[in-house]
């Protein structure tokens, strides 16, 4: 897999989701699904939901 500029912001996201997962309220862990979510999606981890 090569790394570009068009992937840091998936992986920021996803980093981000793991950090707010760490002490979990409710709105923090729907922000860190959607995070979570979005990285997934921005990298193609999600092709197969078409999205």
């Amino acid at each position: 897999m090569h790394l570009t500029v068009a992937h840091i912001s998936p992986l920021l996201s996803l980093l981000a989701g793991v950090l707010i997962l760490i002490m979990p309220r409710l709105l923090n862990f729907i922000v860190a699904i959607f995070l979570i979510l979005n990285g997934a999606i921005g990298l193609g981890l999600l092709k197969w939901l078409h999205l």
